[in-house]
């Protein structure tokens, strides 16, 4: 499905029923917007996993403008603050008073964008393996140059310059960085399923060789009031767990969780202790909301 909003159209697809039969009426679940990472990622990877949660929450997946299935754009509007807004146009293109948001990695840059912009149209928010600035950019190097190869230093120089060329070489920078973003990462399965996923060099390119290196949250974090899950691998490179302590220290009803089997892809290192957390949380969160 596809939304035309604010100059652009994104596409989106829904899994799962809002309303559910229980006893002798009906309940609504939670609408999840589901935020990829990126930049220039597309929804397709909460696909393998993360719709298991389709059974206490009605899944809205998201490309952002100009990734994936949605239509091209013009590669400047793709930033951060577009992204943000973008959630906002689509809560009111799809008629929804209140949305839960699960932001993953890039994905959760634009959930806490959006909570501390938004804070009265969210119910209750998740943040998975990521940061609440530019600071986790100098972090992630650090770890790269402790415990990365001279293979993994060398593929990471075009993230850090933002420099990407082909996507081969993107190709190239996920497989041989597959070992630190999950712990469980299979080499031939992911060649095997690289056509599922459409990345979007140019906007990887600009979000980290530009306006990833500025963003910063911290000091608007106390604004969010919702209840707040926040998830991390212990073992995670480029967004480490200290980042989200810090991003869990700031929301006054938050709860932090540190998967110690886990790397950055949580939902694939532990995959039932994720979704335990995480559908234990939606259940509890709708009752606690101000």
């Amino acid at each position: 499905m596809r939304a035309r909003i604010r100059n652009t159209e994104l596409y989106f697809d829904i899994d799962g029923m809002g309303l559910v039969p229980h006893t002798d009426r009906m309940v609504q679940r939670p609408v999840l917007f589901l935020l990829h990472g990126g930049p220039g990622g597309d929804h397709t990877l909460f696909k393998r996993k993360i719709s298991a949660l389709r059974d206490v929450a009605q899944l809205v997946y998201i490309d952002n403008r100009g990734s994936g299935r949605s239509v091209p754009c013009d590669p400047e509007t793709c930033t951060l603050e577009e992204n943000v807004e973008d959630v906002e146009a689509l809560r009111d293109y799809l008629g929804l008073e209140h949305i839960a948001l699960f932001g993953s990695s890039y994905g959760g840059m634009i959930a806490q964008g959006y909570a501390v912009n938004y804070p009265d149209r969210v119910s209750s928010l998740i943040l998975g393996s990521t940061a609440p600035s530019f600071r986790f950019l100098a972090a992630a190097r650090e770890i790269v140059d402790a415990r990365g190869s001279a293979e993994q230093k060398r593929v990471c120089q075009p993230l850090w310059d933002g420099s990407f060329a082909s996507d081969e070489q993107l190709h190239e920078f996920f497989r041989v960085m597959g070992p630190l973003y999950s712990l469980t990462f299979d080499a031939a399965a992911f060649d095997a399923s690289a056509g599922q996923t459409t990345y979007n060099r140019d906007q990887l390119n600009r979000g980290f060789g530009g306006f990833l290196q500025s963003f910063d949250y911290i000091d608007r974090l106390h604004l969010i009031g919702c209840p707040t899950l926040v998830m991390a691998g212990a073992h995670d490179w480029i967004c480490p767990p200290g980042q989200s302590e810090l991003i869990a220290s700031k929301i006054r009803r938050s709860h932090l969780k540190i998967f110690e089997n886990s790397a950055h892809s949580i939902s694939s290192d532990e995959t039932e202790a994720f979704l335990t957390a995480v559908r234990g949380f939606l259940t509890y969160a709708p009752l606690t909301r101000p």
